[in-house]
């Protein structure tokens, strides 16, 4: 099964700084990407912040358990019944070097039972979301529907 990740509403190059999470200045030239389980640094295909759209695709497999379809794969953090996608912010510098500094959650907990059981035959689960939070902000922490939405496609 593969995961494809839509997103749109991107937020911008450039993140003011936010008290609540310990910046202390503004985050510039922001790109947002996948991150690898159990590898920080290692990040899918980042894209700025300023994009009008991104796209990743994640190869995963899917095994039956009691509670339903449990996905794994290289991009897929968490356990069973916990599973989870994170989408990595980040500034980069002029060297192309990442600096973390907030991550969301996409919850595979939360999707709906048909779209999973319908991408688990046909191969493929679609998440869409906007990646701007009502602050005009990069989307952070858990990201559930109705912030996403979650289908099976061809």
């Amino acid at each position: 099964m593969r995961i494809r990740i839509d997103a749109v509403d991107l937020p911008g190059l450039i993140c003011p700084p936010d008290a609540r999470a310990g910046d202390r200045a503004a985050h510039r030239n922001v790109h947002v990407a996948v991150q690898r389980r159990n590898r920080p640094a290692e990040l899918l295909d980042p894209q700025p912040g300023d994009a009008a759209t991104a796209t990743w695709t994640l190869e995963c497999t899917t095994t039956a358990s009691p509670a339903g379809l449990d996905v794994k794969g290289p991009y897929v953090q968490g356990g069973p019944g916990g599973r989870f996608i994170y989408l990595s912010w980040g500034a980069v510098d002029a060297a192309g070097a990442f600096t973390l500094f907030r991550r969301a959650k996409l919850m595979l907990a939360a999707v709906p039972a048909e779209a999973l059981e319908a991408a688990g035959r046909g191969g493929l689960l679609v998440g869409r979301l906007g990646l701007t939070d009502a602050c005009g902000a990069p989307l952070c922490a858990r990201v559930v529907p109705p912030s996403i939405t979650w289908s099976a496609a061809p």
